[in-house]
């Protein structure tokens, strides 16, 4: 859902992915398995899981990011290229990225695509480090079966909204605003009425008398 979900052309895509090295290796076999068995057709079918990018110099940007990160290291373990569907339209197959590092412009950059590059980490401090390390901060997702780390990821995640063991769960009334390069002001909630009004202060004096003396104490 994280980035598969409207072939990744979403601006909260979760086209980074972090796992604990102790559930790497299987993590990275069950997502490149639902990766390979995605239905791609038609989006106007109930059936499709995937339709096509919105025009052609997108899927040829998507392709175009694929090669740099293989040219970059990077290994394909899936898709890295366009399906053969017999329909038309501007089709790229969810891609799975391995053997990336936190460093690469295929990681870096936002491709808007089915592309998820999937990494490694050790600790805590590590994972917060290179979660961080982006010029954007508009989502982020957490999973964990323990609420204390989730509670301590959320809190120094410089994401403007983070998930914990969901992704994508929006709602009109909750607000949302991007940190860093991503978005402009704040959606959604009362809180995106302040971003139509201007703060004023006035103070008026209502004592009839002389205006106090400025350095005389009052009582």
């Amino acid at each position: 859902a994280g980035i598969f979900a409207a072939a990744g052309q979403t601006c909260i895509a979760g086209s980074r992915v972090f796992a604990h090295r102790q559930v790497y290796d299987e993590l990275l076999e069950k997502v490149a398995a639902r990766a390979r068995s995605i239905v791609i057709g038609d989006p106007l079918e109930a059936a499709t899981e995937l339709g096509p990018l919105a025009f052609a110099a997108q899927q040829e940007k998507v392709g175009s990011y694929v090669e740099l990160g293989v040219s970059e290291g990077a290994k394909v373990l899936t898709g890295g290229r366009r399906p053969e569907v017999d329909l038309p339209g501007y089709f790229y197959a969810p891609t799975v990225l391995t053997d990336v590092d936190n460093s690469m412009r295929v990681v870096r950059e936002e491709i808007f695509g089915p592309v998820a590059a999937v990494m490694p980490f050790d600790t805590e401090e590590e994972v917060l480090q290179l979660a961080n390390d982006t010029s954007y901060g508009l989502a982020a997702g957490v999973w964990t079966q323990n609420l204390a780390p989730a509670h301590r990821m959320a809190r120094r995640l410089e994401a403007g909204t983070v998930w914990v063991d969901t992704y994508r769960a929006m709602s009109p009334m909750s607000p949302r605003q991007g940190f860093k390069s991503s978005g402009v002001g704040i959606e959604h909630g009362l809180e995106s009425m302040n971003e139509y009004t201007r703060l004023k202060s006035v103070w008026i004096n209502t004592d009839e008398g002389p205006v106090a003396d400025p350095f005389v104490m009052r009582s």
